[in-house]
């Protein structure tokens, strides 16, 4: 085929016009998804993407968020401001009105001190008015103090002492400290009340929290308490198998029906734990149980039922122990006696709820104390049960959520016996392999 000087020129144009529109279309394409970033998280723990939780948070802001990193530019363990970065990115893709700002404490030291910062690389997040600084960049962290800001005002949780009951900031493993540091992360506020000495409640306590006392309450105490239901207080009862501790009067006023017994739970055996530990994996309809699909741990519950005629709408909360029962007798060899025991599934735990004046009241009463104690408050999803109901206690009840959870990928575990094998193979058997192979070519082509 003869090519003349025309049909070059027509080629020329026909690749040239093929580049434009290549160039056109790439430029289009480019133009139209500018905003649109896709992302795979292929960790096993998805830890570069928020959990469902933190989320959940998020999107019930109403707001721009505003976070100033005040970290240098250079750092001695590395690019401090890319970490940054990194970390907060998963939380501007879920709200686009996340700001992220660097401030160099180096040269803007007066601006850091006003800020409260004392730590390289700490941020002070800002929302509705309201900052906090961070040191620990972790989600559980982070997220942590956006519900903290959340919140319209400080929470106050009194919790009864002067009985022996379970203490809200004690580190025994029978107290409640840990269940109550991890209230304080979420912006409530901790104290104590013996009625024996004060004469009245905190007029500013937003929660009551009565956690197994272990003697009788004195008549007068509990005349007190029965004022503060009343005036409309939230209460969360915490009330042990063994006995109401001179708490009777109280379980009628709130039309409770509290059955002596314990309940017993065959499939805890599963689980190496003993049958006195109830689990529980249904949940009532309600908003602190609504999120709730992981199983709970009551030791040594009682049944929680409702009196016909109550002034309060009661709402069973937790069911335990489907194929359990609840013993009225003795533990010791105990079977199910269908005269005196009551067949699971039982309820262990119930809200109440009425109107008192322009406000709504609100109870929770839980069979057992021992389920929020420090030695069982880490079991399954008895943390996460317990943040629930004071937040709904509290009136916070939007900031009901599961709490994030740990990344389980973060390290690489292994054994003696597999780094033995690792070292064997890259180090010993791959490169004698390749000498093997390298000298066995060698010896083929100088022999042909």
């Amino acid at each position: 085929m003869n090519i003349n000087r025309k049909l070059r020129l027509q080629l020329l144009a026909q690749n040239a016009l093929f580049v434009v529109l290549l160039v056109g279309i790439v430029a289009a394409v480019l133009y139209l998804t500018r905003d649109v970033r896709i992302q795979w998280d292929l960790t096993q723990a998805r830890r570069n993407t928020l959990s469902e939780a933190s989320a959940q948070v998020l999107r019930q802001m109403k707001g721009a968020v505003d976070i100033t990193a005040f970290a240098t530019r250079q750092d001695t363990e590395g690019d401090l401001r890319k970490t940054i970065q990194e970390f907060v990115v998963p939380y501007q893709r879920v709200k686009r009105d996340v700001s992220l700002t660097f401030v160099d404490p180096r040269e803007e030291p007066k601006r850091a001190q006003e800020a409260g910062v004392r730590l390289n690389g700490e941020l002070v997040v800002r929302y509705n008015g309201r900052s906090e600084n961070l040191s620990n960049l972790t989600e559980q962290d982070l997220t942590n103090l956006l519900l903290r800001l959340m919140r319209s005002s400080e929470r106050l949780v009194v919790y009864l002492d002067g009985h022996g009951e379970r203490k809200l900031d004690g580190h025994t493993n029978q107290d409640l400290g840990d269940f109550g540091a991890q209230l304080g992360s979420k912006g409530f506020r901790i104290g104590s009340v013996n009625l024996v000495v004060a004469q009245d409640l905190p007029a500013n306590a937003s929660v009551l929290v009565i956690a197994g006392p272990r003697v009788d309450l004195l008549p007068g105490e509990v005349n007190r308490i029965k004022q503060y239901l009343d005036k409309g207080g939230n209460l969360l009862w915490l009330a042990d198998s063994d006995s109401l501790r001179g708490l009777s009067p109280v379980a009628e006023l709130l039309g409770l029906n509290l059955i002596d017994g314990v309940v017993l739970d065959p499939r805890a055996a599963s689980l190496n734990l003993p049958a006195t530990f109830a689990l529980a994996s249904a949940y009532g309809e309600h908003r602190i149980t609504e999120h709730s699909t992981v199983t709970s741990v009551f030791p040594y519950a009682r049944r929680i039922a409702a009196q016909p005629g109550s002034k309060f709408r009661f709402t069973p909360l937790v069911e335990a122990a489907p194929q359990g029962w609840l013993e009225t007798g003795a533990l010791n060899g105990a079977s199910f006696d269908p005269k005196r025991d009551v067949r699971g599934p039982i309820v262990v735990a119930g809200a109440l709820e009425r109107e008192v004046g322009d406000r709504k009241q609100r109870v929770v009463v839980v069979g057992t104390s021992q389920f929020l104690a420090n030695q069982f408050v880490g079991l399954l999803g008895n943390l996460d049960l317990g943040v629930n109901i004071v937040n709904w206690l509290a009136g916070d009840e939007n900031l009901i959520t599961v709490q994030p959870r740990t990344r389980t990928d973060l390290t690489l575990e292994m054994s003696r016996t597999a780094l033995t094998l690792i070292v064997l193979f890259f180090l010993v058997a791959l490169p004698l392999g390749l000498l093997v192979s390298g000298g066995t070519i060698w010896w083929r082509r100088r022999k042909s």
